[in-house]
């Protein structure tokens, strides 16, 4: 007889895409239990960016103005000569908010800052990872997983009905299920540290030895701390000395100064960059987030954006399967995401060889604010429509509540449910259900598109009802006398009218 379930979900990883999924699911009311092998959170800073479309996730998450708190703007690009001299140029293209995209700029948090805020809110939402806490193996049948687990307290076995592989580029998850993980060693290695110094300002991302592979290093002060990260290639087969007195003599070496003096390491590693991606995300009961699925090069801070939009995407899923929609809904999860990683490894690589050139500038290509899902089948609309459509990013726009407050549409949709907005349509034509918020603009709206900013971002005409997903993206665009389709839709995502 089989071990009654534990937990819905054991989540197997404690980084930015494990957490991630924790919190959505804590906020769910779905039971899960988050494991980490390591005995101690991550305390590097590798992943540094946190990319505008992140930003509108984590707000959703409730972090977002804690890790403004803790992080900062990026700072100028500082590139010197041989004669000491420099050159000075933004590192990343300024553009102002617009009411559609209200975040335009990268934000610099250490990945150990961005984790620890994540913990900090899944703890008021009742959960911890569990540290020291591995997984070395499991069975999985029909109805669910049964995982063998090994801690401190000893040997344990926990029976789930879904497991979600977390666990980074070498995931003992995605070895356990054969999931063949092709692609590339890029032919770079890289040292990365993160160290007290001094003799560099804090003002500038100071780099030395732009396009020279022997050469290059990258001194880059580190957002909400004291620390700076250094970051530079390194030959393939060289031990490095990762003391202090190591890395202040990698620095005069290749700067030929030597007032820049490191004083302490807080972590440093040495690692070579690959590109990869699992031949699929699922295999039975099990899933694969974050790099388990996909590891890319760190040009373009897309690895631990995409990780957590991969954790993003399969949250809302994974509970509603839970709670009793269709288990199929989950397969839209691989349909929707590994294009994605696909798509962003590309463009990871090619950045990659403009860095090796010396070319950093960055800009709209890396904010994912224009990922979208517009070929899955989760996106329904009208023909021949114009502007925004089924599967694209669900834009904000600056509104006011009947009451007369300010309001955002980002307002509407935070929080676990889908929303529905009608445009100038009949109150009650769509029937309240449980995990539905319905808003009408109109006359007897209980919202109001003061300023036509709603309007136009979508490109309404009056009787439009649009949909939005619990992930922020359009899951239906559809006209008043084509409600039931919209019904249809509804049903079939686990929102059926109830009698």
């Amino acid at each position: 007889m089989k071990a009654q379930f534990a937990v819905d979900v054991l989540i197997c990883g404690a980084g930015a895409a494990g957490l991630t999924l924790a919190i959505d699911l804590a906020r769910r009311g779905i039971t899960f239990r988050l494991i980490e092998k390591n005995t101690q959170p991550f305390h590097g800073s590798r992943g540094k960016g946190i990319q505008p479309r992140s930003l509108e996730v984590f707000e959703d998450l409730g972090i977002l103005n804690r890790l403004v708190a803790v992080g900062g703007v990026y700072p100028t690009d500082r590139r010197y000569r041989d004669d000491g001299s420099y050159s000075e140029a933004d590192l990343v293209a300024h553009k102002a908010p617009t009411p559609a995209e209200p975040y335009q700029q990268p934000l610099m948090v250490p990945q150990f800052s961005t984790e620890r805020v994540m913990r900090e809110r899944l703890l008021e939402l009742g959960h911890q990872p569990e540290f020291g806490c591995e997984l070395v193996g499991f069975e999985q049948d029909a109805e669910g997983v049964t995982a063998q687990l090994v801690s401190k307290s000893g040997d344990d076995s926990v029976r789930a009905r879904w497991l979600v592989g977390a666990d980074g580029g070498r995931s003992f998850v995605r070895h356990a299920l054969e999931i063949g993980f092709p692609g590339k060693t890029l032919g770079v290695r890289a040292l990365v540290a993160d160290v007290v110094l001094t003799g560099l300002t804090r003002d500038a991302w100071h780099r030395f030895g732009d396009g020279d592979q022997q050469r290059q290093i990258a001194v880059c002060p580190l957002a909400g701390t004291d620390l700076f990260q250094i970051q530079g290639p390194i030959p393939a087969d060289v031990d490095i000395d990762f003391s202090a007195e190591g890395l202040t003599s990698i620095i005069a070496e290749r700067t030929g100064r030597d007032d820049i003096q490191v004083h302490s390491v807080s972590w440093a590693s040495a690692y070579t960059m690959n590109a990869r991606l699992a031949d699929r995300y699922r295999a039975g009961r099990v899933l694969l987030v974050g790099d388990a699925a996909h590891i890319h090069p760190p040009t373009g801070g897309q690895g631990l954006n995409t990780s957590v939009q991969d954790a993003y995407n399969l949250g809302w899923k994974l509970a509603a399967v839970v709670q009793g929609a269709a288990e199929g809904g989950l397969d839209t999860y691989e349909e929707e995401r590994r294009p994605i990683a696909a798509s962003v490894l590309g463009l990871s690589t090619q950045l990659l060889a403009e860095m090796k050139n010396g070319d950093l500038r960055r800009g709209r290509e890396v904010h994912q604010l224009d990922i979208g899902y517009p070929q899955s089948s989760l996106a329904l609309e009208h023909s021949e429509r114009r502007g925004v459509s089924a599967g694209d990013r669900a834009p904000d726009a600056p509104i006011r509540g009947a009451a007369g407050q300010p309001l955002r549409l980002f307002d509407l949709f935070r929080g676990v449910q889908w929303t529905l907005l009608g445009y100038g349509v009949a109150r009650g034509a769509v029937q309240p259900r449980p995990g539905l918020h319905i808003h009408v603009f109109g006359l007897d709206g209980d919202v109001i598109d003061e300023q036509g900013h709603c309007q136009n971002a979508y490109e309404l005409v009056i009787g439009d009802w649009v949909l939005v997903r619990p992930d922020g993206y359009i899951g239906a665009i559809v006209a008043s006398d084509d409600l039931e389709r919209l019904e249809a839709y509804l049903s079939r995502v686990g929102l059926p009218l109830r009698q």
